[in-house]
């Protein structure tokens, strides 16, 4: 299955849209083993960081690109579709293609990645008048 970003926008919340991409990977399984090297000459090159860019001003720098789902520390930008070596190696269009990323919060990203709804980072607790138990 190939996700892309149309199709991802026309899930309306950060669940669906969580259950669209997630990858129902392994804890520990490596993606590159010895070989990540090509992944850090991509993620620094000049290219890179100019999608990057584009596609973190297009999300809003938002979670998932939902609306008041800011990422409040570094924003990461995942590829909805695993690449591999091969991608790199060869200077696949796929690799820079903005339909195939997403703006992701770390928690969110290992989420994806491991399966694990139970990484995704929680929304604040709603306060109310005569609430006196802070940490619930």
């Amino acid at each position: 299955m190939i996700r892309t970003f149309s199709e991802l926008r026309r899930l309306p919340t950060f669940e669906e849209r969580y259950e669209y991409l997630r990858l129902k990977g392994i804890v520990g399984e490596s993606t590159f083993g010895f070989d990540r090297y090509l992944n850090q000459l991509l993620y620094r090159s000049d290219r890179w960081r100019k999608t990057r860019n584009a596609v973190i001003v297009r999300d809003n720098g938002c979670d998932l690109g939902i609306e008041d789902r800011d990422i409040p520390e570094k924003i990461l930008v995942h590829h909805m579709n695993p690449i591999t070596m091969e991608d790199i190696e060869a200077g696949s269009e796929s690799v820079f293609d903005s339909e195939f990323l997403i703006c992701t919060s770390d928690k969110t990203h290992n989420a994806i990645h491991f399966s694990d709804i139970n990484l995704l980072p929680k929304l604040p607790v709603e306060r109310k008048i005569g609430d006196t138990c802070p940490w619930k």
